[in-house]
């Protein structure tokens, strides 16, 4: 078997559909870093289970709708044929396709359904990025009653996860040790072994810092640096201040992004393309506002409320286009191997988070390439960052007091709440981190010729030149830009709201009335009733663009 498994795989690949094989195991977690391959491994494990006899159908299931399209196209590409569109309303599997791919969402809504298809066949079922069969009881209890009568069932992860105690993932084995309960992977393989294989490009993180002013509840002005801000609630006060899209921090941290997108596409990658992730659908629209006005180009914006959304990716993926702005939807799975730049313009910091992003933009194409990641320089965000090579246990925490898994999600709360307002921020070049070490640039060093041949070639630097090269860009950067420039952004991103973004606001509004009529047990009209109260106005669907706005913040400051 050893010969004909190898045959144009990776080694780890290889490795484990032959250790796969020696055992024909029921369940089987294989753990491997972003841009590895577990998609290969998992569709080439399937072929030779139907060749053998040992099944006859396959049920992948996804996280989100844009990866059932991926999964589907990357089965095709090998003769299998899986059906991305079956719903739950289609009853049985087509007798024309080997199974079908579909979501933990679709599983949790009719999981007796997916049972019942799983019943019929000899059945392989493959949970993608299996860490999302925690993201509720419900859904991991749909997860083990659908395919619990599965023949075989293979597990994927890329980074580490962690759940309740009491929400263990299906099929997962745990074993105990002093820090809770470890999954047990079948077979792992992170990101050292990948990046010394060429695997996956190295990464190096820009990370930026800058002065922040803002105004807190009392009417008091005050400011800090994002690299020194002493205690944590200043920290996250500059750092919601650095994250405000009418501010100057983030243009001017796009506009060095765009710079080393520059470079990367005149060293020979004329199609690398740059990510820039954000919190929420509308930072995401008023950050697509920024780019297209620092770099002259319109992004491609990717929100969850776009019916489209799968369909821009998609075509992103295909096209030439240089931006994409996003929230979540190009965090997780999604496979764009142009992508090389990324802008950590976001406040979500929980490792698992971090590394699925930051797996976006590590898919080697070639040798000597290098993913930059630019970066607020603020304490959790370069933990996080140092870390990169480390290698992570999978947790499930034991422990007496539950994690507010919301909080671990999202420590940051974004500018507009009642008591702060952003005045304004600086970006600075602060330093360069590579291997989980600081490297800063020399005062005043001039690029040498030797610098400047090399400007596209960050694979070809070492980091102290890279720093200098990043240092020199950041300086020349603010001797440059146009001192009407920020003028003329905030006046773009006052732009009056088109029908597009109050039906999204009214959307944001309503969901957040249902997480608050949840949490309280009130009806959906007391708590409108409540909100009219707090916020005057109309009724939402006749309230304008600012009603609904101080609507929308004066739920988060309670759901948030």
């Amino acid at each position: 078997m050893s010969a004909l498994v190898s045959r144009g795989l990776r080694q780890w690949q290889a490795e484990a559909l032959q250790q796969y094989w020696d055992t024909h195991p029921a369940d089987f977690l294989v753990s491997a870093t972003p841009g590895a391959g577990k998609t290969t491994f998992a569709l080439t494990l399937a072929e030779r289970l139907i060749e053998s006899r040992a099944i006859n159908r396959v049920i992948v299931v996804v996280p989100t709708d844009h990866l059932r399209t991926q999964w589907a196209d990357a089965a095709a590409a090998r003769g299998l044929n899986l059906d991305p569109k079956l719903a739950n309303s289609a009853g049985p599997v087509r007798k024309d396709t080997s199974g079908y791919v579909t979501t933990y969402a679709q599983v949790a809504g009719h999981p007796m359904l997916h049972r019942a298809r799983t019943q019929n066949a000899r059945t392989l079922v493959i949970l993608d990025e299996v860490h999302h069969a925690g993201d509720g009881l419900s859904w991991g209890e749909a997860v083990y009653e659908a395919f619990t009568p599965a023949q075989r069932r293979l597990c994927l992860t890329g980074t580490p996860f962690r759940t309740k105690e009491d929400e263990r993932i299906p099929f997962v084995r745990y074993e105990d040790s002093d820090d809770g309960l470890l999954s047990l992977a079948d077979y792992s393989y992170g990101y050292k072994e990948a990046l010394a294989e060429a695997v996956v490009r190295p990464v190096v993180f820009a990370a930026y810092s800058g002065t922040s002013r803002w105004m807190n509840s009392a009417g008091e002005v005050l400011s800090a640096s994002l690299s020194d801000a002493g205690t944590k609630a200043v920290e996250e006060a500059a750092w919601r201040t650095a994250l405000d899209p009418a501010g100057q921090w983030i243009a001017h941290v796009v506009a060095a992004a765009d710079s080393r997108l520059t470079d990367i596409r005149e060293s020979g990658s004329p199609d690398a393309g740059a990510l820039m992730l954000a919190t929420d659908q509308e930072t995401a629209r008023a950050y697509a506002k920024v780019v297209k006005k620092v770099t002259g180009q319109a992004p491609v914006l990717v929100v969850s409320d776009d019916p489209r959304s799968g369909k821009k990716i998609e075509a992103f993926t295909k096209s030439t286009d240089r931006w994409l702005v996003a929230v979540k939807q190009v965090s997780e799975g999604v496979d764009i191997a142009r992508l090389s730049v990324c802008v950590w313009a976001c406040s979500f910091r929980t490792p698992l988070f971090f590394a699925q992003a930051v797996g976006r933009v590590v898919r080697s194409r070639k040798p000597s390439e290098t993913a930059t990641v630019f970066l607020p320089a603020v304490r959790p965000l370069l933990a996080l960052a140092a870390s990169m090579e480390e290698e992570r246990n999978h947790v499930v925490r034991v422990s007496d007091k539950a994690d507010d898994l919301a909080d671990l999600e999202r420590l940051v709360s974004e500018p507009g709440e009642a008591d702060f307002t952003a005045l304004g921020a600086e970006a600075e070049f602060a330093h360069l981190l590579h291997g989980g070490r600081a490297f800063v640039a020399e005062v005043g060093r001039e690029l040498t010729d030797e610098d400047e041949e090399f400007l596209g070639l960050p694979g070809l630097l070492t980091p102290e030149q890279t720093a200098a090269l990043l240092a020199s860009r950041d300086a020349d950067l603010r001797k440059s830009k146009p001192a009407s420039l920020f003028d003329e952004m905030e006046e773009a991103l006052d732009e009056a709201p088109d029908w597009r973004d109050l039906d999204t606001l009214r959307k944001e509004v309503h969901g957040l009335v249902g997480q608050w009529a949840g949490r309280t047990g009130r009806s959906h009209s007391q708590v409108h009733v409540d909100i009219r109260k707090a916020v005057p106005g109309p009724p939402s669907a006749k309230a304008s663009w600012e009603v609904l706005v101080a609507r929308r913040d004066y739920l988060l400051g309670r759901v948030g």
